[in-house]
């Protein structure tokens, strides 16, 4: 720099002007000075997870929670199939007494087992999607499986009844001016399917205590319409609802109170929380306690009361001792299921298969069973209760090996 500019320079700093050599700070607002100490904080702080409302679930505990729950879902097919084989080629003045109690007692637990179980499911796998973008899709599919339940419940209702009805009595049971026996189950899976998606969205901007109440308020609609059956136009509209004593039947309403208490039960795992081991506690807890109900209904004739549950009295239309034994029997086979978790599932992989593709095990056992061992070996009433017992048993075993073939040729 030349003198000439040094002294000027000097003249404008003792007139107290700024300085040309050194460049004028800049003032920065308040306001980004707060911002630019939080992005430094956040910079040098390690993420935080997001807080949810609710408690996220890891995908390790849910992979089990399903494990356990298609383990379940396995052992209601499995007593499914035993009764099947057994009642379907024999008359229960052929069964022994003990094939009555305990063998075909224990597959009383079966159905409510499969209903239940049906609601956890909804309340894990579809519940949580209620109301987001995927709604529509997850609805669809319900709906979808509905359809092609029903589709099946037909084409099964046809293999069950060919061998030994009519013509026009098969008609009349795919017009539903009567129903099938075995497959009748599926009949009411499907029809549930067509209405569940809609309820879920009620059930998920419902407040607990109105959730809690739900399947108590069916159990009094349910009492309320028994009583007064005029009102039915006919006995199969009354059958497909509440049940009638002429015809095997599951009712919408009368085992709604099943679903909703599993939609209970699914969000109470989820939600809360809860480990395996308290959960299944929570599941043993119920059942001993309605065990020890129905041994209080049964008192003082406790083995004629098991006997009758045996030969399906208070099935169908239910009543409470049926229920309550069905209901210990569903819960306690429930807790064991999820008190083993993954390594019980992988163990036990014969019936977790099943569980885990219910559909297909559904509709091989009923081709076996009446094409097979009644029309083409011509088994009917004509085999040993031991030999049906057998027969019965495998075909939990074939059932289950054809599952992993088929799994296996479409992977």
């Amino acid at each position: 720099m030349s003198s000439q500019s040094t002294q000027l320079e000097y003249a404008r700093i003792a007139a107290g002007l700024p300085s040309r050599a050194a460049k004028p700070r800049r003032r920065v607002p308040k306001a980004k000075q707060r911002d630019s100490a939080v992005e430094e904080s956040r910079q040098a702080t390690p993420a935080l997870p997001e807080l949810e409302p609710t408690p996220a679930v890891s995908p390790d505990a849910k992979r089990v929670r399903m494990d356990a729950l298609d383990l379940a879902r396995g052992f209601a097919i499995a007593l499914m199939i035993l009764s099947h084989s057994v009642k379907g080629l024999l008359t229960f003045e052929a069964f022994p007494t003990w094939g009555l109690v305990p063998i075909h007692l224990i597959t009383k637990f079966s159905s409510s087992l499969f209903i239940l179980v049906f609601g956890i499911s909804l309340a894990m796998a579809y519940l949580p999607h209620v109301g987001t973008d995927r709604w529509d899709e997850k609805r669809r599919k319900l709906l979808i499986r509905g359809i092609t339940v029903l589709f099946w419940y037909k084409v099964l209702t046809v293999v069950e009844m060919f061998h030994l009805y009519s013509r026009e009595d098969i008609l009349n049971a795919l017009m539903y001016k009567s129903f099938p026996i075995y497959v009748e189950i599926l009949g009411f899976y499907g029809l549930a399917l067509l209405w569940v998606p809609f309820a879920l969205q009620l059930w998920k901007i419902a407040p607990l205590p109105v959730r809690v109440l739900v399947p108590v308020a069916l159990v009094s609609l349910l009492s309320w319409l028994n009583n007064n059956t005029q009102i039915f136009p006919s006995p199969q509209l009354q059958a497909l609802l509440i049940e009638h004593d002429s015809y095997y039947t599951w009712g919408q309403l009368s085992r709604a109170p099943l679903i909703f208490v599993g939609l209970l039960l699914g969000q109470a795992i989820q939600t809360l929380r809860l480990r395996n081991l308290s959960s299944s506690q929570f599941m043993f807890y119920i059942s001993g306690a309605l065990f020890a109900g129905f041994c209080f209904l049964a008192w003082p004739d406790f083995s004629q009361a098991l006997k009758a549950i045996a030969l399906n009295k208070g099935k169908h239309p239910p009543d409470l001792p049926f229920m309550s034994f069905s209901l210990g029997g569903a819960f306690l086979l429930l807790g064991l299921a999820i008190s083993g978790g993954n390594l019980l599932a992988q163990r036990l992989s014969l019936f977790t298969r099943l569980g885990r593709d219910s559909m297909s095990a559904f509709i091989f056992h009923v081709g076996v069973i009446f094409v097979f061992y009644r029309y083409l070996f011509d088994y009917f009433q004509k085999v040993p209760y031991g030999k049906a017992l057998i027969l019965g048993i495998a075909l939990i075993v074939l059932t289950s090996f054809w599952i992993r073939v088929k799994n296996w040729a479409t992977r």
